[in-house]
């Protein structure tokens, strides 16, 4: 009886501990849930966010295709370095201030239409030759380059700055949207393109209407060097003459359709090739002046000279080098195009 009861007391004594610790256990679980709960709650709205986080981050890393393949570019680039005569222009249309820019060829070291705007930016060499190392010292988070002038070194550039490359340095059209979508300026890019189809379109008209039966017109842009003479074909001034509704003459057609930028004359027995309605003619080789002037005055007293079109009917018109051939890009066509309004005196 007495170790029954004894028995009993134990297990009475034990089944009272089992269900103290099944209790502190039950409490301890449910508390070490709650802190999980709190601590997964806190790391999900930070992993929530962070995800969201992400995913905005990714949503801001574009992938440029450019000439020499893609390029992830993130948010908004800050510091740009433009390594081509028309990047620069477009860099200033786009409304972006350059950290450093390449010495301009003529008007050295900024044109005179974009001084305003780009006069006291670092210089990073030439447009054939940047300095790589001054490109470095202003750490840029971008670069915009050019295939046809910066393929050799496109390498060295991607290790200072996530670089994008056109293929050439005149498509003015095309750099606008590389640009446009590299600096995060797509909206930009695009009403600037949208103007300047509005420009061309409102040119077309008018000279259409002036003229009458005697449009379209061929025309020649001729450039004189020291020791040779160049039809610029295709190229930037011919890319947007033949946008405007000029024609080109059957032997410049065939040369623009085999892809020919500029035709190279080394004798004056070529100067039929130059044949057109209207030339419009700029001289060029700086530091040569004279030699450039010889060349000049020889070709254009050649017999073969005076029976051209153009001449004879004198069309013969010197225009601005800067704008019609080494601006290259968005603020120059559009001079050149007010420029083409006062010469055929079309209300603009």
């Amino acid at each position: 009886m007495f170790k029954s009861k004894k028995v009993m007391t134990i297990m009475a004594f034990m089944l009272t501990v089992m269900l103290v610790l099944a209790g502190c256990g039950q409490n301890n679980a449910q508390n070490e849930g709650a802190q999980n709960v709190q601590q997964e709650g806190a790391n999900g709205g930070n992993g929530n966010q962070g995800s969201a986080g992400n995913e905005a981050e990714s949503q801001d890393v574009r992938e440029v295709e450019h000439a020499m393949g893609t390029t992830k570019v993130t948010g908004t680039p800050q510091r740009v370095v433009t390594l081509y005569q028309g990047a620069n222009d477009i860099a200033v249309a786009l409304g972006v201030k350059p950290v450093g820019i390449v010495e301009s060829w003529a008007e050295q070291p900024v044109y005179q239409y974009l001084r305003a705007d780009l006069e006291g930016i670092p210089l990073v060499g030439e447009e054939t030759q940047p300095n790589l190392e001054e490109i470095s010292k202003l750490k840029p988070d971008l670069i915009i380059a050019s295939k046809l002038r910066h393929e050799e070194i496109y390498e060295q550039l991607s290790q200072i700055a996530p670089t994008i490359t056109h293929e050439t340095v005149f498509k003015f059209k095309d750099t606008i949207q590389l640009m446009g979508e590299a600096l995060n300026k797509q909206e930009e890019a695009a009403g600037l393109l949208a103007a300047w189809d509005e420009r061309v379109a409102d040119f077309k008209t008018k000279i259409a209407a002036k003229l009458g039966d005697q449009w379209p017109v061929e025309t020649s842009v001729l450039n004189f060097r020291s020791d040779h003479s160049r039809i610029y074909v295709t190229g930037y001034a011919g890319d947007i003459l033949n946008e405007l509704g000029f024609v080109r003459s059957d032997y410049q057609q065939e040369e623009a359709d085999k892809g020919t930028v500029v035709v190279k004359l080394t004798d004056k027995e070529s100067i039929p090739s130059m044949d057109a309605d209207v030339f419009f003619v700029f001289l060029s080789d700086p530091g040569n002046e004279d030699a450039v002037k010889k060349t000049y005055d020889e070709w254009t007293n050649h017999p073969l000279w005076q029976n051209l079109k153009a001449v004879k009917a004198n069309q013969v018109y010197q225009i601005d080098e800067v704008v019609w051939n080494l601006g290259g890009g968005m603020k120059s066509a559009n001079l050149l195009l007010d420029q083409l309004y006062e010469h055929f005196e079309l209300e603009k």
